[in-house]
């Protein structure tokens, strides 16, 4: 995620709006947010190596990078498909309070996740700060490693370079760790966070 959504807030800020492990911020979203929750449907041949993704996700994490404040998050993601070769993804994240009362909204991202022949995948994302992502990766079991081919910006959108993410199921759990480089910093650690499926 840029710096700015499920996979991480955007410089200077922090990840976006969604729910927190066992709190939905925003009451329930099917899988992909935009209808694509793959009830009644059966999956495309294609998607089967994604398909340990597919539901809702709701959990919480840690954000930082030398140019903001460490905070901590809850994110919810939706994983969903229509039959078709893809997946679609939806991420949001918001503040959580040491006391974990959720607060404002932070990043936000949605996209596209197409797995390839040969254990490949090719994932793209857009932010609503401006910015628009495209990774290219490996799918291994249950595990998904991927870096940015392409970053595009904005004129208005902070400088994000690139990116790189890792995503996988703990104990039945999806977590990832998202390493950026922007606004003159090196590629480094930036998000890390751990999801419980909620829903399929």
């Amino acid at each position: 995620m840029t710096s700015q959504a499920a996979g991480g807030p955007e410089p200077g800020s922090s990840p976006a709006g969604g729910a927190a492990a066992g709190q939905s911020r925003h009451g329930h979203v099917g899988p992909g947010g935009d209808g694509l929750n793959g009830l009644g449907t059966e999956p495309h041949p294609a998607i089967v190596p994604v398909l340990f993704l597919v539901g809702r996700w709701e959990g919480a994490g840690v954000v930082g990078y030398p140019t903001i404040e460490s905070l901590n998050f809850g994110q919810e993601i939706s994983f969903g498909h229509n039959g078709k070769p893809f997946l679609s993804y939806v991420s949001r994240t918001w503040l959580l309070a040491p006391d974990g009362t959720i607060g404002r909204p932070l990043a936000a991202e949605t996209g596209y996740w197409r797995p390839q022949p040969g254990g490949a995948i090719e994932v793209l994302l857009v932010h609503p700060t401006g910015i628009t992502e495209i990774y290219l990766g490996e799918i291994s079991g249950t595990k998904i490693e991927m870096a940015t081919d392409a970053v595009v910006r904005t004129t208005s959108a902070k400088e994000v370079t690139a990116g790189k993410r890792l995503y996988g199921l703990v104990e039945g759990d999806l977590a990832y760790a998202y390493d950026m480089a922007a606004v003159g910093q090196p590629l480094q650690p930036h998000v890390s966070a751990r999801l419980k499926r909620v829903a399929f």
